[in-house]
């Protein structure tokens, strides 16, 4: 069973590493024994994560900015120089754009749509040579995309980060199906509300405590519920599934 859900040995990069999610998932898959690389935008964040991350095992870190097609190439080409071989692929980098809609910018719908949906399809496309290189018939490579639970239900305000991640989900669908023939799965999870550095501030408040009381769960999600059904698709007991958006949400999707 320790066998059927390992992923020590293998190459995992994960985009948005630094913060949040990303370095959630980056700590899980370090302690798990994973080689793993991190990306951010922020450079001193992004060493300060990766620093913490050696004390822990195996990290190395590349400065990167995905709004723009030329950062995904400059990111991709910087992977390809450290490994011949990625076992795990998660495009987890993504941004959101807080305005009323009757005054929502055309740059914030292009940042949000760039950075959520555009750079995680052109990532994966720019690694794909290093997927297949780790793909085996009975051992596949994985792309495991970061949507979210707003991605399954709407919410006021939040427009264009819901259409971003619906997109998300949808792509890793469509992506599943020309990619498993190459041996690599698709996947996603659509996580609810966890405990990051952008939100910490809003939760303190008797707003963000009174929300959570609303929660069918009553609380936050914690980092080893995040972490475990990202290591499920990760290692061979996620072998056989593809295509799938995983809510890890604590049923708020249900919640109204």
């Amino acid at each position: 069973m320790t066998d059927l859900f390992s992923v020590s040995g293998k190459t995992v990069f994960i985009s948005g590493g630094s913060r949040g999610i990303g370095a959630m998932l980056a700590e899980g898959f370090v302690n798990a024994g994973a080689k793993v690389i991190i990306s951010a935008r922020k450079a001193a964040e992004l060493h300060a994560r990766c620093a913490h991350l050696q004390t822990l095992g195996d990290c190395t870190a590349i400065e990167a900015d995905l709004s723009s097609q030329q950062g995904v190439e400059a990111l991709a080409a910087a992977i390809k120089s450290l490994t011949t071989r990625l076992d795990v692929l998660i495009n987890n980098a993504g941004a959101s754009w807080g305005a009323d809609i009757d005054s929502f910018p055309e740059s914030g719908w292009d940042k949000v749509m760039n950075l959520n949906v555009k750079s995680a399809f052109f990532l994966s496309q720019q690694l794909l040579p290093l997927l297949r290189n780790a793909a085996a018939e009975d051992n596949p490579a994985r792309i495991i995309n970061i949507a979210s639970v707003l991605a399954i239900m709407a919410q006021s305000g939040q427009t264009t980060y819901c259409a971003s991640k619906a997109a998300v989900a949808h792509l890793t669908q469509a992506m599943s199906l020309d990619l498993m023939r190459h041996g690599i799965r698709v996947n996603a999870i659509a996580p609810g509300w966890f405990l990051t550095e952008m939100n910490q501030d809003f939760f303190a408040t008797d707003a963000g405590k009174a929300y959570i009381q609303r929660m069918p769960a009553k609380r936050l999600g914690n980092i080893d519920e995040l972490v475990g059904p990202v290591i499920l698709l990760a290692s061979d007991a996620g072998s056989f599934i593809n295509g799938t958006v995983l809510p890890v949400d604590g049923s708020i999707r249900h919640s109204g």
